[in-house]
């Protein structure tokens, strides 16, 4: 049985581990763990930094996502983002993600959070379709960004 809850700081070591996997599927990217792991506690320590969600299977955290908020002016209320997601590869395409997405979908809903905003490395055909298959589009915005190396 899948468990999907908010993350406890506990879960930060299998969070960081996680995110130093996806850096490396994704991009070919190595993190260094040291700046990983401070990074996934401080927002444990902040929560206006965002909140982490985990999937859950007989007592191993096998998913996570972060949420982070961006305040839209137009509609007066929160967008939340939906930020590095991983599912560990041996639970991929049993539909953890969709879980984890109709749970964070519910309590948007619930809080009356305007709509949920993901981005996806362009050429990750698979995390695509993914969104896509939840109802989800890339037709309204495109992505574009600086950042400092």
């Amino acid at each position: 049985m899948i468990t999907i809850r908010k993350a406890i700081l506990a879960d930060s070591p299998s969070i960081a581990d996680f995110q130093l996997k996806m850096a490396w599927e994704t991009e070919r990217m190595t993190l260094d763990p040291d700046v990983v792991i401070k990074g996934v506690k401080a927002v444990f320590e902040d929560p206006s930094r965002g909140q982490y969600y985990v999937a859950e299977a007989t007592g191993r955290v096998i998913a996570s996502l972060l949420i982070t908020f961006e305040w839209s002016d137009w509609r007066n209320c929160n967008v939340w983002w939906f930020q590095s997601v991983y599912v560990v590869p041996e639970f991929r395409r049993q539909g953890i993600f969709r879980n984890m997405y109709a749970y964070i979908r519910n309590i948007a809903e619930e809080q009356d959070i305007a709509g949920l905003r993901l981005y996806v490395e362009t050429k990750n055909e698979r995390a695509r379709k993914t969104y896509e298959a939840l109802g989800m589009s890339s037709e309204h915005y495109s992505f574009y960004e600086w950042m400092r190396k």
